[in-house]
């Protein structure tokens, strides 16, 4: 309780509410406002009932959450601004928690519309039950990411012996269009796995290109 006062305090006198969301370009789906971690937070609280957020975070850790949670709690009846404040600290906690679970870095909270287009299908495709448009959309960019990189390589490939920037060139686009055909080669043939143990795996690249 002390803890969770004290946190309340500084972000009051130095930033204010607004300061506690770090604003960067989307990265990650978990740590935005709008995330399915954050909506389960927001359910947590009002029921007064901490179990639906636990699925979030692993074992060990779940003590850490239970006792931000209670503190949470205990805090947010103080008045109107307290709540909020101590929303946005459980918030904060679980989010960190959640990310460092997943061997992700956690930067702060990002506000809704930070999430990625592809992120927001892959959530209705859940809600809805239909994974027809996340299929459409993901293999319409993918086909129009190979095709554009093999375009720019295979015009390259015509002027590759004309001169050392030519062949540079060539080079250039040849390693990227190959390395991103590995990449989503790699993506689609790899188990189902959590975003963590992707983030941690190695990047291998056959041709031995940087």
């Amino acid at each position: 309780m002390r803890r969770l006062c004290i946190a309340i305090v500084v972000v009051a006198a130095t930033a204010g509410l607004l300061g506690l969301f770090h604003l960067r370009s989307a990265s990650a789906h978990c740590d935005t406002m709008g995330g399915p971690v954050a909506a389960a937070a927001r359910r947590a609280l009002e029921k007064g009932e901490a179990t639906p957020v636990l699925k979030w975070v692993k074992l060990e850790d779940e003590a850490e959450i239970r006792a931000a949670f209670q503190e949470a709690l205990a805090v947010r009846r103080m008045s109107p601004q307290a709540r909020e404040l101590a929303d946005t600290y459980f918030l904060e906690t679980l989010v960190r928690v959640h990310r460092a679970g997943e061997g992700a870095p956690y930067t702060g909270l990002k506000q809704a519309g930070a999430v990625e287009p592809v992120a927001a299908a892959a959530d209705r495709a859940l809600e809805t039950g239909s994974i027809d448009e996340l299929v459409r959309r993901v293999t319409v960019a993918a086909a129009a990411g190979i095709r554009e990189r093999f375009s720019r390589a295979h015009e390259a490939s015509k002027h590759a012996d004309e001169s050392v920037e030519a062949g540079r060139r060539f080079v250039e686009a040849y390693v990227e269009f190959t390395h991103y055909v590995e990449r989503l080669h790699r993506d689609i043939a790899a188990p189902a796995a959590h975003a963590g143990e992707l983030e941690a795996a190695p990047v291998e690249h056959s041709h031995g290109h940087e």
